[in-house]
């Protein structure tokens, strides 16, 4: 499994006023570090540059010591994330979303259609394999994209608040799945609001005022 590290990096948006300034954080395998903030404090930010999404204007993120690159590159290096905004194809069923991702991944179609049900099963999606994006509620959205998430079965997880639209039993569920993938070896980055989520992880670092302080290094 593969250690993402985080190095003296500064972070904005189009060449914008800095998000985050001077930012070094390790994710190391087998854990889940949990990031947190209020809204607008660079949660999102982060995972994007973790992601290969956003190039920091300096510094610089690593991979088991090497540049990251872009998000091809992120990808191929089995940096999975799970945007906020879920990502999916709403032409698509639950099940289609999930195994075109495993696919387009390098799987199998036979793995495609294994790992489908094997995510979409412990999120209570079993029922909805077959529904269109758009015929679910917003909670089953979001556990369709945690479910294409795992499915992946990464080195790095990247998770941005994902479990904003989901009741307390569903939250849990989450939060147990996410120590699966840690204990698998992959790490876990968790960006949440939540402090109870926060406090079931191994770390927390909180952002603030562009920059971050270690809650529980």
């Amino acid at each position: 499994m593969k250690t993402l590290a985080v190095d003296g990096v500064d972070l904005s948006w189009n060449g914008g006023p800095p998000v985050l300034t001077g930012l070094t954080v390790t994710a190391r395998p087998g854990e889940i570090l949990a990031v947190t903030g209020t809204s607008g404090a660079g949660k999102t930010t982060l995972l994007s540059a973790m992601a290969g999404l956003l190039p920091p204007a300096s510094g610089v993120v690593l991979i088991d010591g090497d540049p990251l690159g872009d998000r091809d590159r992120a990808v191929s290096l089995g940096v999975v994330l799970i945007p906020q905004d879920n990502g999916l194809a709403a032409i698509l069923t639950a099940a289609e979303n999930i195994a075109v991702a495993v696919i387009a991944t390098g799987g199998t179609p036979a793995e495609a259609r294994r790992r489908t049900a094997e995510a979409l099963e412990p999120l209570g999606l079993s029922g909805q394999a077959d529904q269109l994006i758009e015929e679910l509620s917003g909670g089953q959205q979001q556990r369709t994209a945690i479910a294409r998430g795992l499915a992946l079965r990464g080195d790095v997880l990247l998770a941005d608040e994902i479990t904003s639209e989901l009741d307390a039993a569903n939250r849990q569920r989450v939060i147990e799945l996410l120590r699966g993938e840690a204990t698998r070896g992959a790490a876990v980055v968790f960006a949440t609001h939540d402090p109870e989520a926060a406090a079931a992880c191994d770390r927390e670092l909180h952002l603030a005022d562009g920059a971050a302080v270690w809650a529980r290094p």
